[in-house]
């Protein structure tokens, strides 16, 4: 015999929908929200009645309100969406990513829909393919190099080589031996010459775009923390910060907001799950260093098995599905392309600490 539920359904299911921290909500096919759970409230900062009395389609970026509407007419059409993707501007400005799975209901002609705030995800995958696209037109730089080098190097390594040769000549007179070697002189100079302004024309090629300028570590933090403010106050990750040693440094400001968005990212990913995850950023200054140490009480590396990987890219040591590899090389990247320089001492479920010294 089938035994009967012991509550209703709806008692079972309310915890459900006010305690989770994904964001969910009923439309109805008029396109106005029915139900909207606190996480979602909160997130986009509108009141109750803000939310119910307007059209969801003017909470929506106006860019995506286009494609928003053409899914909508789908989903009004009885096919559910999956792993969609539009933009929300909260209150204050902001604008959230969500990644949206929604199924329709026509006999209730209700939307029933949960929704995932991916905005840091976005603003990684940015800066990645920023980074890439720098690094591609470096390797585009590089090959041009060595075609020109080849090229224009071949005649003068040629005429080394030829004089090389009749050096060793047996029957040479001492005046031609000196002469010859008079002449090797000069071509070798040549040769340094040459190379010296490659090398120089391919340093100003690569630094051209890299503008340092005094950058300041509390801005910097600020800016990155306004960006992922959802991520992190879902995770309820508490910041312990002390720049007073050193308030800023000369770098790349671009550069630095990568670093803290990556580290901060990261930390909140790989945190222990017994624990909340805890960050401390902190800097130093002496008469030899400038150092930066940014450390967390997450899952930790195995030092002595993957510590000579950390930095390399497309390494992944935690088997989160969304993991790319990529964040800690990026980091690792924009210190030394500065001359600057970082190193990590980890433990297993007891955290990281990456310290970073910038050129003095």
């Amino acid at each position: 015999m089938q035994q009967e539920a012991l509550v209703p359904t709806s008692i079972q299911l309310d915890p459900f929908f006010d305690l989770s921290m994904d964001y969910l909500c009923v439309a109805g096919y008029d396109g106005y929200f029915r139900k909207i759970n606190p996480a979602f409230v909160n997130l986009l900062g509108y009141s109750e009645e803000e939310l119910f009395s307007t059209m969801i389609c003017d909470f929506i970026y106006e860019e995506d309100r286009g494609l928003t509407a053409s899914h909508r007419k789908s989903l009004i059409n009885n096919k559910p969406l999956l792993d969609f993707e539009n933009r929300y501007v909260c209150k204050s400005g902001e604008l959230v990513w969500l990644h949206w799975t929604s199924i329709p209901m026509p006999d209730q002609q209700l939307v029933y829909a949960i929704a995932k705030n991916v905005t840091h995800k976005k603003s990684l995958e940015s800066e990645r393919v920023s980074h890439v696209a720098h690094l591609s037109e470096i390797n585009k730089q590089l090959k041009q190099l060595n075609y020109t080098t080849s090229h224009d190097l071949r005649s003068p390594v040629n005429n080394l080589l030829y004089l090389a040769e009749i050096l060793g000549d047996k029957n040479n007179k001492p005046e031609d031996t000196e002469k010859i070697l008079d002449y090797i002189k000069l071509s070798a100079e040549g040769l340094k010459t040459s190379l010296d302004s490659y090398v120089d024309a391919l340093k100003e090629n690569e630094g051209a775009n890299v503008h340092l300028g005094e950058v300041y570590f509390d801005r910097i933090l600020e800016k990155v923390q306004g960006s992922i403010s959802s991520l992190i106050r879902d995770s309820k990750v508490n910041f312990s910060i002390d720049f007073s040693a050193m308030e800023s440094v000369r770098f790349n400001t671009a550069y630095m907001e990568s670093i803290f968005l990556n580290l901060i990212t990261n930390s909140i990913k790989y945190a222990r799950p017994d624990v909340l995850p805890e960050i401390t950023i902190t800097t130093h200054q002496n008469d030899d260093e400038r150092l930066f140490t940014f450390s967390d009480n997450g899952r930790g590396f195995d030092m002595e098995n993957v510590g000579h990987l950390i930095f390399s890219l497309n390494q992944r040591f935690h088997g989160t599905k969304d993991s790319k590899g990529v964040g800690l090389y990026l980091v690792h990247s924009h210190v030394t392309s500065l001359g600057g320089a970082i190193r990590v001492e980890s433990k297993v479920n007891e955290g990281s600490t990456f310290t970073i010294k910038f050129k003095s």
